[in-house]
């Protein structure tokens, strides 16, 4: 005796509801990393100096920077001469 499973159509995410989902779980997910990063910055527990500082805030601010300009890329105007 088989039972049949019978399956729910499946309702197709928009756009927008796809960049929610994962823009919101992915920001978190980096906060919380910059959180844990921050654990680093105890002197009583780590040794650091300004430089390896300057280059850790380096690479993240080079990172948004890409970031950033990928999401800018999609709401420039075009240029005419109009």
């Amino acid at each position: 005796m088989a039972t049949e499973i019978q399956r729910v159509p499946a309702v197709k995410e928009t756009k927008r509801d796809a960049f929610l989902r994962l823009a919101g779980k992915r920001t978190n997910a980096v906060l919380e990393r910059i959180r844990v990063l921050s654990n680093c910055a105890n002197p009583y527990a780590y040794e650091y100096g300004e430089e390896d500082v300057r280059k850790i805030f380096s690479a993240i601010e080079k990172e948004l920077k890409v970031a950033r300009a990928k999401f800018d890329q999609g709401h420039r105007q075009k240029f005419t001469l109009s």
